[in-house]
């Protein structure tokens, strides 16, 4: 009679041996899925736009760098790394491409009435 009742007992672990693996390491997949998705891809993908806008660097666009001066670009060394800004009339200095951290881009008028067109 004792036998009969341990038998069972030795298929249901075994059973439930199959799916623990799987059942315990599903929660881990869906965590990262979900730090990859929310963190890891649009941080990559906002690095490979500063990435494209510092290669494309030209005269007369404003900056920020690093240290939070704003300026704008007055020499781009070919072949180099050095950025010449002017961060106030006749001061110029020369920073490193990597050292800006974004370019900015001149904001649209809010015109509220179009502008008349002399006739």
């Amino acid at each position: 009679m004792l036998s009969s009742l341990i038998t069972p007992a030795y298929a249901q672990a075994a059973v439930g041996n199959l799916l623990g693996p799987m059942t315990q390491f599903a929660p881990l997949v869906l965590i990262f899925g979900v730090f990859y998705f929310l963190l890891i891809r649009p941080q990559q993908v906002r690095q490979k736009e500063v990435k494209r806008s510092l290669a494309a660097l030209k005269r007369g666009d404003r900056v920020v760098t690093a240290g939070g001066i704003l300026g704008t670009v007055q020499r781009v060394r070919d072949g180099s790394d050095e950025i010449e800004v002017e961060i106030a009339p006749t001061v110029r200095v020369t920073v490193l491409r990597d050292t800006i951290t974004s370019v900015l881009t001149p904001a649209a008028a809010n015109d509220s009435k179009p502008a008349k067109i002399a006739g």
